[in-house]
């Protein structure tokens, strides 16, 4: 494996299993140092000592945690030059906008758009008195596509993921920090297992619109992540960042 990242300090949120586990893994066989954040002691413990990282247990919608844990990051490595902010939820009680209650609403506001609006603000000072940096945050490809199956908050979140980071990788790009938002497909994780795969009809209906056939590996998603932590991707900055099986591109799919 090329070590793209050899030095190098990733935070990880949600890394203790999903896409963060899998992005753990990629950056650090790339020679990262890895910080595995997660509200799950076991699987975040689990998950760093693994990759040979630092686990930090954070509830990411926590201002003074979230402030904490790159602060560690920094006090224990020396620098912050990657921060990975992953973690979200997609709750049953999310659904059509005509039965979403304000409850379920918030709290995956809360998780998935407030969570990465404090991961950025205070990841994103200790990269400029470096003078260098890559945030990546997740997004989704329904930040881009509408669907009539809908999960109204996680939609809306997504959105507002990628609105934010396309401003902030426009306003910090000359002083070395860039920020992208990562657009996955369907991804093959727990998450999703729990949301739909589990019924083989409801999986067959999303499939149908995936090119691909077939729904993503998490490792897919975690190349994509260490490109856009490494230097391969240096002009690349305030992108929506597709890794969606070509969804997003399809009008109709083949037979």
């Amino acid at each position: 494996m090329a070590q793209r990242l050899d030095g190098r300090v990733a935070v990880i949120t949600g890394g203790g299993s999903g896409i963060g586990l899998a992005s753990a893994r990629r950056l650090a066989s790339e020679g990262a140092r890895v910080v595995v954040a997660d509200v799950d002691g076991d699987a975040g413990r689990a998950a760093a000592d693994e990759v040979g990282g630092l686990f930090v247990q954070v509830d990411v919608t926590d201002e003074e945690q979230v402030e904490a844990l790159f602060q560690t990051a920094v006090d224990t490595y020396g620098s912050l030059d990657v921060a990975f902010n992953n973690a979200g939820i997609s709750p049953p009680d999310d659904d059509s906008i005509l039965t979403t209650g304000m409850a379920a609403w918030q709290r995956v506001q809360q998780v998935n758009l407030t969570s990465v609006y404090l991961c950025c603000r205070f990841a994103i000072p200790h990269m400029l008195r470096q003078g260098r940096g890559s945030v990546i945050n997740t997004a989704s490809f329904v930040a881009t596509m509408g669907a009539a199956t809908s999960q109204i908050s996680y939609t809306a979140s997504k959105g507002g993921v990628l609105a934010m980071s396309r401003e902030l990788g426009v306003q910090f790009a000359r002083q070395g920090v860039r920020v992208n938002a990562l657009s996955p497909g369907p991804v093959n994780t727990p998450l999703l297992r729990e949301l739909f795969a589990k019924d083989p009809e409801r999986a067959a209906r999303r499939l149908v619109h995936v090119p691909l056939g077939r729904f993503a590996e998490p490792e897919e998603i975690a190349a994509a992540v260490a490109f856009l932590a490494s230097d391969d991707s240096s002009f690349i900055t305030a992108s929506n960042f597709l890794v969606d099986g070509g969804i997003s591109g399809a009008y109709v799919t083949p037979l």
